[in-house]
């Protein structure tokens, strides 16, 4: 019964169909295929405002690229000291970038305030012997399961407004989030300050593929060059936008978040006060010991141990509902 990591979750059925509805014909290379070209516009409409999308193959691809479009290498990003794109992304952002740094600022839950932005480039003098701040990303849910409502974005927003700089949002577990909220996708991106997002599906139910999306056409320009040179760009593109377009168009986001989410809160409801952090997406960090986890695992249970007396556990659009009810049995129990 495995509660490891929404990765690993299968691609939800409006995927594989529409990946072989696209089987067919020959069409355009690369960008040059109507599925592709369809992207902006649905993106578009969803999020209410003119955007233009790509589509890359990982989540590391689509926040490092985006990234690199908006900061120089001798630049530095403003993100959470336990934002994936620190502690999971194996120095992508300096990669793609050419060496831009990332300065590191606290927040309970992984979550950044205006405080604490403020605090981590305080001592900065900003001359030329030092990195430029020019970025502010952030991370919607957090890597610990929380959320940012919409006016805690416009806040962020505004005080990167206000600096000269750009607001990145990694949206790994966006759906979660927007189910969560309940708000229109507006409300938590554009409309809030986000100028470029990465928007994930594969946690979601998604097969390989992960969007930029890029709300400020001034920063859309080069990534054409970059995610072709950084051999983003498959040359038949139409497989991987069929994927995104039916996530959207199908309602597919919606119906999987929503469906993570609730398996999420039936088991915060059991874990009771052994819980770290509020559940407000699919993920779940508890306080367990060592005999906790050995009794979990002794039912059958796969989870990651988090850090000494802590655990994770994250749920799926396709969790079993039997392993659900099992997990929650089993955590009332110890």
């Amino acid at each position: 019964m495995y509660f490891v990591s929404d990765n690993a979750a299968a691609a939800c059925p409006e995927v594989i169909e529409a990946v072989l509805a696209a089987n067919t014909g020959v069409v355009g290379t690369y960008d040059g295929d109507a599925l592709t070209q369809r992207l902006d516009g649905v993106f578009g409409d969803f999020f209410g405002h003119a955007c233009r999308v790509f589509v890359v193959g990982s989540g590391t691809a689509a926040n490092c690229l985006g990234l690199a479009a908006m900061v120089p290498p001798w630049g530095a990003i403003v993100c959470s000291r336990e934002a994936h794109i620190q502690v999971d992304e194996a120095g992508a952002p300096a990669f793609f970038s050419g060496g831009a740094s990332l300065i590191l600022a606290e927040g309970a839950a992984a979550k950044l305030t205006v405080d604490a932005v403020r605090a981590a480039v305080a001592g900065m003098r900003g001359d030329v012997h030092q990195v430029q701040p020019c970025v502010l990303s952030m991370t919607q849910a957090t890597e610990y399961g929380c959320v940012y409502t919409p006016d805690e974005v416009a806040a962020l927003g505004e005080e990167a407004k206000r600096r000269g700089w750009r607001l990145h949002m990694d949206g790994a577990r966006f759906a979660n989030a927007l189910v969560h909220l309940g708000c229109a996708p507006a409300d938590i991106t554009w409309r809030a300050g986000v100028d470029m997002m990465s928007f994930g599906f594969i946690k979601n139910g998604g097969m390989s593929a992960e969007a930029i999306v890029v709300f400020d056409p001034a920063l859309a320009g080069t990534l054409p060059h970059r995610n072709k040179r950084a051999g983003q760009m498959p040359s038949k593109g139409r497989y991987a936008a069929a994927q995104l377009l039916a996530m959207i168009e199908t309602g597919a986001w919606e119906r999987n978040a929503g469906a993570a989410n609730a398996a999420a809160a039936r088991l915060a409801v059991a874990a009771g006060d052994r819980l770290l952090h509020p559940v407000e997406a699919n993920e779940l960090f508890l306080r367990a010991s060592p005999e906790d986890s050995a009794a979990l695992r002794a039912k059958g249970f796969e989870f990651y141990d988090w850090a000494p007396g802590e655990i994770r556990l994250v749920t799926a659009w396709d969790t079993p509902e039997a392993h659900v009810q099992a997990l929650a049995a089993a955590l009332s129990e110890l």
